[in-house]
């Protein structure tokens, strides 16, 4: 084990690469063990890194995790899906301004759509678009570059993730002798899971080839969905995350190939899961409401809302992989949230980290992985009423129908807090790691203990009043 005066030895020399794939369900990385999932790159990474199997997303989902991730803070108390704050300061303007070159290489396609200000600090930042085509192929009035660019794909190589990827290996290339920091976010595994037919049949040999887009709610309630249709967006899923790992794989070896293994720390996550039919049937990571006839709104439909829209541990719990060079490999078990990677970028370049920055460091826990995690952690799309408009899941602007549900992680309970009247639910992952019984009436002392932690949450984030007070009260 590096020993903490060691790593202050050769923090100042130390580069980063932050890789981001969005949707990549913790339990779809075979170093994970709990599915047959393809992962060859990510499991030799996992393999000499540090492990952190109980890894949580704060903001949820896509852009608040973003916001997450470049603040360190729990943002969903102080913005929704919108800019980043023109006085918040950001991981990579800290880091510039120390003198790292700063770049990113994304094609989440919201970044810089409406002036969202999400390249903030990065002095080389390039995005490729492609990734809208989930949505842009269902509205037949609607029609932009990103459909263009789908449209022009013939090879492997066209996909997103591939040019994603590619472009850091030609910016390495140019810069592996700079101190640098590199930030690498892609949408996939994200929908539409349109990767070649040869991945999707790794996971069903007859796979023909259709792309099927998530209902976003129950899909017994969407005409024309079955059983075997959400195995077959399964299967593509499960293949479009194996081609993920794939292009991982080549740019892990170029950076083996060019030397810097030893003072490169690698760090690869994502934002948040995915349900195919868990809970009920629920396909997709939001429920949208029911129109007056009972039929199922869609993406792009006038007056469409959010309705009931529980964070269970396929969305709320991802995968997380932190690899220092000279550190035992290994695991940690203890609490941890999307928060705290920023700062652990900072410790492990040597850098202060700032006051204002929430998160906590992972380093130490990289270092001695008996060191515990949090008390608590929080997962919740940015806090809001029922009633209120939020943006989320494709940038749309659409209302509440319901509460929100915000997720309360500890070591033993996991308790899904609403404000709606009887609807909070209480897990004891031990022994339910599927959450698949809900125990709130037999255990209500343990739900109220767990919702003080929101309640205490909430006031240590200043989050408004008239956010806090509806969620003062566990109604059971």
């Amino acid at each position: 084990m590096v020993s903490g005066n060691e790593i202050d030895d050769w923090a100042t020399c130390m580069n980063v690469i932050w890789i981001v794939a969005d949707t990549f369900r913790q339990d779809h990385l075979g170093a994970y063990g709990k599915k047959p999932i393809r992962t060859p790159s990510l499991d030799a990474l996992a393999a000499k890194s540090t492990l952190f199997n109980r890894h949580y997303a704060a903001g949820f989902p896509t852009m608040p995790t973003r916001a997450d991730h470049a603040l360190g803070r729990w943002t969903m108390s102080f913005m929704g899906w919108e800019p980043l704050p023109e006085d918040g300061t950001t991981l990579a303007e800290l880091l510039a301004s120390k003198g790292y070159h700063t770049a990113a290489m994304v094609d989440t396609p919201f970044y810089l759509r409406g002036g969202m200000n999400y390249d903030k600090g990065f002095q080389t930042f390039s995005m490729y678009t492609g990734q809208e085509g989930s949505v842009t192929r269902m509205l037949a009035n609607h029609h932009h570059e990103s459909r263009d660019a789908r449209d022009a794909w013939r090879f492997e190589s066209d996909r997103n993730v591939a040019q994603t990827v590619t472009r850091a290996m030609q910016w390495l290339q140019l810069h592996h002798k700079e101190d640098f920091f590199l930030y690498i976010d892609t949408w996939d595994p994200h929908e539409p899971w349109d990767a070649p037919a040869y991945y999707s049949q790794l996971y069903m040999p007859d796979h023909d080839g259709e792309v099927i887009q998530p209902p976003y709610g129950y899909w017994q309630d969407a005409p024309g969905y079955t059983e075997e249709k959400v195995a077959k967006a399964r299967a593509s899923y499960a293949g479009e995350v194996t081609m993920v790992d794939t292009w991982i794989g080549y740019l892990l070896r170029m950076v083996e190939n060019m030397g810097l293994t030893e003072e490169t720390a690698i760090i690869f996550t994502s934002d948040h899961g995915f349900y195919f039919g868990e809970h009920g049937g629920l396909f997709g990571k939001m429920t949208f409401s029911k129109k007056p006839d009972g039929t199922m709104y869609k993406h792009g439909d006038p007056g469409s809302s959010w309705t009931f829209s529980p964070l269970y541990e396929e969305t709320t719990s991802i995968p997380l992989i932190v690899h220092v060079p000279g550190v035992e490999p290994g695991t940690h078990d203890g609490l941890s949230s999307a928060i705290d990677v920023m700062p652990t970028v900072l410790d492990i370049l040597g850098q202060d980290i700032p006051a204002w920055v929430e998160g906590s460091s992972l380093l130490p826990k990289v270092q001695d992985k008996s060191v515990r995690g949090r008390e608590f952690t929080v997962t919740t799309v940015p806090f809001a009423n029922p009633g209120d408009p939020v943006q989320s899941v494709d940038n749309f602007r659409r209302k509440l129908a319901s509460s929100l549900v915000t997720t309360i992680s500890t070591d033993e309970w996991v308790l899904l807090y609403t404000t709606d009247e009887g609807r909070s639910q209480l897990y004891h992952l031990p022994t339910d790691p599927g959450q698949e019984h809900n125990v709130i009436s037999e255990n209500a002392d343990a739900a109220r203990g767990v919702h003080k932690h929101l309640v205490k949450f909430m006031h240590d984030t200043n989050l408004p009043d008239h956010l806090i007070k509806p969620r003062l009260e566990l109604r059971m």
